[in-house]
């Protein structure tokens, strides 16, 4: 089988990139190095195995449209785009260009050139929205949603909010159309909180990441002043080690039959739910340590809940996380240590 990975040296991208290699399949990877770490994560995909590399922007129909033509490749994981919020918001031209344009750029390619190919594209739970008609408990730690006791399904409303839920919205419902309209076997994850090894966190994008790294420098006492985190700590997300992530991706390709057209959310799961604070609280467990932060305002568009309803991945193909969070941030607070 031949792999075409886009975003292949970002975080989630690289993960399936060692596991194309793994496999001893064909892979090609497509990446415009922009983001953060994406030079160090090319640099271990090429001590790891063979594979073309395409310095390219899925933005540039003639470039996408090239490689697929020619090489025609069995699967494409579809993962470049602008990933953070306030980018969306300070850019909200690139984003659009880079989300929306570069995900009809590769439908197109595909469509012309390549009509076989099985597309898998990383979409995410912005999709929803602001999720604020919903009814929250207030609990000492975290908030809840009694509504939703296993999290929420694939049923409850679109509602894009921001420029960032509008072009991955955009691309989400392109790509289900694709399927419907000219048949093109496409599938649709709408992903919550992932982390894991080759993930370079940033401020704004990767918050287990990012939360864990200003927990080791307290440890190893090179953060001196406060770090901040928006809003008061109690919202929620499910997250999914990047291992997981990995044998969904995987898993799903192998029963494309029933998985073709179709869109999933794809989380840790309700037992797999964390909020900043307790995330704190066990960072402080683990590292032996007393976290210093101050608050400040929310951040626009988020929400107070967010947990992805899995079951129907579970019941589709057959994947559920083998993961929990407690051993997933040891394996993070690893990664980071090394990185």
């Amino acid at each position: 089988m031949k792999y075409l990975i886009t975003g292949g040296c970002g975080f989630v991208g690289s993960n399936l990139a060692f596991e194309v290699l793994r496999r001893n399949s064909e892979l090609l990877v497509l990446d415009n190095l922009s983001r953060l770490g994406s030079g160090k994560n090319l640099e271990w995909l090429e001590k790891s195995g063979k594979f073309k590399f395409f310095q390219k922007n899925t933005g540039d129909f003639a470039d996408v449209q090239t490689i697929i033509r020619e090489e025609k490749p069995d699967i494409i994981f579809h993962l470049a785009g602008q990933v953070a919020m306030t980018t969306s918001i300070s850019d909200p031209r690139k984003d659009f260009e880079t989300n929306t344009v570069g995900t009809h750029n590769v439908l197109e390619a595909v469509r012309k050139h390549s009509p076989e190919s099985i597309v898998v594209y990383s979409s995410t739970n912005k999709v929803y929205g602001d999720l604020e008609y919903l009814d929250y408990d207030e609990l000492p730690l975290r908030y809840s949603v009694r509504r939703y006791p296993r999290g929420f399904d694939e049923n409850i409303r679109l509602d894009f909010r921001s420029p960032y839920g509008c072009s991955k919205g955009a691309a989400d419902q392109y790509m289900l159309d694709y399927s419907r309209t000219f048949g093109i076997r496409t599938i649709v994850f709408r992903h919550s909180s992932i982390y894991g090894s080759r993930q370079y966190s940033t401020y704004d994008q990767g918050w287990i990441g990012w939360f864990v790294q200003k927990a080791i420098e307290t440890k190893n006492g090179s953060i001196k002043d406060a770090f901040t985190i928006s809003g008061d700590g109690k919202q929620v997300r499910d997250v999914l080690f990047s291992d997981d992530l990995v044998r969904c991706y995987f898993k799903a390709i192998e029963n494309v039959d029933a998985t073709k057209g179709q869109v999933f959310n794809i989380g840790g799961g309700m037992e797999n739910s964390l909020s900043l604070l307790e995330l704190f609280a066990i960072l402080e467990d683990f590292l032996k340590i007393k976290l210093n932060y101050v608050k400040i305002p929310w951040r626009s568009s988020d929400q107070k809940v967010f947990v992805a309803d899995i079951t129907k991945a579970e019941k589709i193909f057959g994947w559920r996380p083998q993961v929990d969070k407690n051993n997933g941030i040891r394996n993070m607070i690893k990664w980071v240590n090394q990185a």
